[in-house]
Formats: structure tokens, C-alpha cells, sequence
């Protein structure tokens, strides 16, 4: 099908465009920007006046919930989330039921996505056998079946001893690893920030030295090893600060954060908000601001929905025994211009951070309009406004932080490979 998306603000980080633009797609890539190349025809004209296209986003983290958790959500609420959030590529954990430990179970997701001919789905294969922590999976043959990385969820990997050979042989192919900082035994039945709310509710705690702890040995590990090492989803100043001093070292180091970090904290929490049950936990205003930090001056290389469909049953429950996770796939990119907006943050600047920054963490070639590329394109309203509300959400898992929020900014139309795959 030829496409003609014309009348939009093309914003294209990794092409340096930010410019009235007519986009022009034919079979499944864009063969034009700007003038329509000679004998296209269009089969389907997009008017984006007042609209800014740009591509499709990529979340790097992205629970689906299948296999094992249907009844938290399945594969086909979750990629109708991603549409409407303009979530074109997505990389989820591989803490399903069972693990993605088996070459079989990712041929299986990857093949049921393409069924559905919707989001790109790029697994994060288990880094030991059922996230375990002891035997090391085949990585070949996981990446062959179609895995971009390596890591172990927000399961414990105790044994610093398997972590080192789980890097050494992941250095020795090239694999990405990717892992979330947290010591298990001093993070051990906790469920918020060690601080002043915490405190107050009589929450048992988790303290930042939980993260920077577990933080600090993995880079260690990483400089003896030689690998290519992400971080997910990190929560605190004293943790963007070792990667900052990471990086300057020269340590292949990269890193994400969650957008319900960007613009939550603690106090959020309120009197007892399962909702703002998350982890890592939410933590201090000064931790925030760190976070906003670190992404201005590009410490931290992504930002994820870090999207965790829970059932209802699981998240209405006392604030310690209620399932940690939120929906937010869908408010990906509001919560992006909220925080490019305040923060004073260029466009162009704020969406490198959810389109080509996030495809180069997993090594694939999307999050650009470049002529000649895969066409995944969002086109957006930045000035609607709507409201969050559960009932609203595509997405199984009705659960966040943000319900009864009014969000300005709202997808209208979702192209994948070229094929218009939503639209509002």
C-alpha cells in the first residue's frame, strides 16, 4: 500500500529533521521525504495539519504477560495498547511462566506477534535457566530464535560467580546483558523507599543502597568482562552517579528509567496508593530531579513505559501485599512531552530518548525515518488533551498511577510496515 502522510511536522532525531515535511511510504519502507518520488501514487492520503509525525516509539521494556499471566493480560490487549501509544518496536522481560529460557518459547511469542501484525516484538532472553540464578541458557540459540539481549527480570541473581560467566560469555559473542540493580537481600520483603513514607506507613523498606550495591558490582563485573552492559530502570541519584562515573571511565555501559520515575515520587504514594506500587520503588525528590538530570545531559539513554499489566484482584489489596506493576504503554509518549515541556527540553532532544536511543540499545534498525527504512510511523496531536481513565485503556491491566491525570498530547494514527494500523 503507497501512503501519503502530508501537511505534518516531520520530527526525526536521528536525522537532525524537525521541518513541515510530506512523508511518502511503498512497500513497507519510506522511499520519500519532503517531494514524492517520480510515478507514486497514493493509496491512502494521511492530512497530519497540525499533527507532528515521527517514528514509531520503541519501548525497551514491555511486559506482555503471555505466556503464563493471560489473565493479567494477553498478547492481543497489550500490542492494542501499543498502537494506541504509538509503540511501533517493543523488548519484553523474560520473566513469563514459563521463562524465555527455551529457543521453542520465543519462536512461539514471536511468532504469535507477527500473527497479530502489530508491534515488532524483540525478547529479552532469561540469562539462567528459569531465572534461577544458576545454569547459564544456550544464548546462540535464544539469539538465533530471535532474542536481542540477555538478563534476568527483577528475579535475584544472588551468585556474583554466575553473573561473571554469564558476561564473559555473552563478551564472548557480542551480547548484550541486561540487568536491574537491586541486592536481594537487603531489598528482602521490602515494597517502598527507605524514607520518610515509608517511615510513616510502616512500609517495610527498600534503601537506595539496595540498588547501588548490586549496581556497583555489576560494573565491576562489566569492566573485567568486557561487556556490553544496560541497566534497567534505574531509581536513585547515587545510582545515575555511578553510571556517570562509568561512562567516563569508558565502561560499555548504557541506561533506561521508567517514566513513572520521571515524574513520581514517594509522596505519591499518599495513603496507601497500590497504584504506586512499583518497582524499583518510587524514591525521594531529590532522587527525581537526579533522574531529569541524567537524562538532560544523557547519562540515561532511554526512557520505558515499563509497562506491568496487573489484574485487578492483585492490585486491590493493602498497599505490601498488592502486586507490583502499572499499565503504561499508552502513556508513554504524553508523559514524554510532559516532561520535555517541564524541563525545557527540545522535541526533537525529548524523542531521541523513545525512538532511535532505545533501537540502538537493542541493536535494531528502527526509530528513524531515514528514505529506504522500515516505515513504523506515529503521528500525534501535541495539543489534545484527554483524561486518563481506566475504563479508556486499551490495555487488560487498568492500573496506574496516572488514572483521572489529564494528559496533553494523544496519538491518531499508528503506522506499521507501512500498513496503517491505528487510528483515532
Amino acid at each position: 500500500m503507497n501512503i501519503h502522510i502530508k501537511n505534518g511536522r516531520l520530527i526525526d532525531p536521528h536525522n537532525g529533521i524537525d521541518a513541515k515535511q510530506d512523508v511518502f511510504i511503498s512497500d513497507k519502507h519510506v522511499v520519500a521525504i519532503g517531494s514524492a518520488p517520480q510515478g507514486f501514487v497514493a493509496d491512502q492520503v494521511i492530512d497530519a495539519g497540525g499533527l507532528i509525525v515521527i517514528p514509531g516509539l520503541v519501548d525497551v521494556s514491555a511486559r506482555l504477560r503471555e505466556p503464563g499471566y493471560e489473565y493479567r493480560a494477553t498478547l492481543e490487549s497489550e500490542m492494542d495498547a501499543a498502537m494506541a501509544g504509538g509503540v511501533t518496536s517493543l523488548s519484553c522481560p523474560p520473566d513469563t511462566d514459563p521463562p524465555l529460557d527455551e529457543p521453542g518459547l520465543v519462536e512461539m511469542l514471536k511468532h504469535r506477534a507477527r500473527l497479530l501484525n502489530q508491534a515488532r516484538v524483540f525478547p529479552v532472553g532469561a540469562l539462567t535457566y528459569g531465572l534461577k540464578g544458576a545454569e547459564l541458557t544456550e544464548m546462540i540459540e535464544l539469539t538465533e530464535a530471535g532474542c536481542k539481549a540477555f538478563g534476568h527480570a527483577d528475579a535475584p541473581l544472588i551468585d556474583t560467580r554466575v553473573l561473571m560467566r554469564a558476561m564473559q560469555y555473552a563478551a564472548t559473542f557480542g551480547y548484550r546483558v541486561w540487568m536491574r540493580p537491586q541486592d536481594s537481600y537487603l531489598a528482602r520483603n521490602g515494597v517502598a523507599h527507605d524514607g520518610e513514607v515509608s517511615t510513616r506507613l510502616g512500609l517495610p523498606p527498600i534503601p537506595v543502597v539496595a540498588e547501588t550495591t548490586a549496581l556497583a558490582t555489576m560494573l565491576q563485573l562489566a569492566q573485567e568482562t568486557g561487556v556490553k552492559l544496560h541497566i534497567c530502570r534505574i531509581s536513585s541519584a547515587a545510582g545515575v552517579e555511578l553510571i556517570r562515573a562509568a561512562k567516563r571511565a569508558g565502561l560499555p555501559v548504557t541506561c533506561d528509567v521508567s517514566m513513572n520515575h520521571v515524574h513520581l515520587t514517594e509522596m505519591d504514594i499518599g495513603f496507601f496508593d497500590s497504584n504506586c506500587h512499583l518497582m524499583p520503588p518510587l524514591r525521594s525528590l531529590r532522587d527525581k530531579a537526579a533522574l531529569r538530570a541524567g537524562l538532560c545531559d544523557g547519562t540515561i539513554d532511554a526512557i520505558c513505559s515499563d509497562h506491568s499489566p496487573v489484574d485487578d484482584d492483585a492490585k486491590q489489596l493493602p498497599f505490601a501485599e498488592a502486586e507490583a506493576g502499572a499499565t503504561g504503554m499508552e502513556l508513554l509518549l504524553p508523559l514524554l512531552l510532559k516532561w520535555a515541556e517541564e524541563d525545557k527540553v527540545t522535541l526533537p532532544d525529548a524523542l531521541k530518548r523513545v525512538t532511535i536511543n532505545p533501537a540502538q540499545l537493542l541493536g535494531v534498525k528502527m526509530g528513524h525515518l531515514s528514505v529506504g527504512a522500515h516505515a513504523d510511523v506515529c503521528v500525534f496531536d501535541p495539543k489534545a488533551t484527554w483524561k486518563v481513565e481506566p475504563a479508556a485503556l486499551k490495555s487488560q491491566g487498568k492500573n496506574t498511577p496516572f488514572n483521572g491525570y489529564t494528559m496533553q498530547g494523544r496519538v491518531r494514527h499508528t503506522i506499521v510496515e507501512g500498513r496503517l494500523a491505528y487510528s483515532l
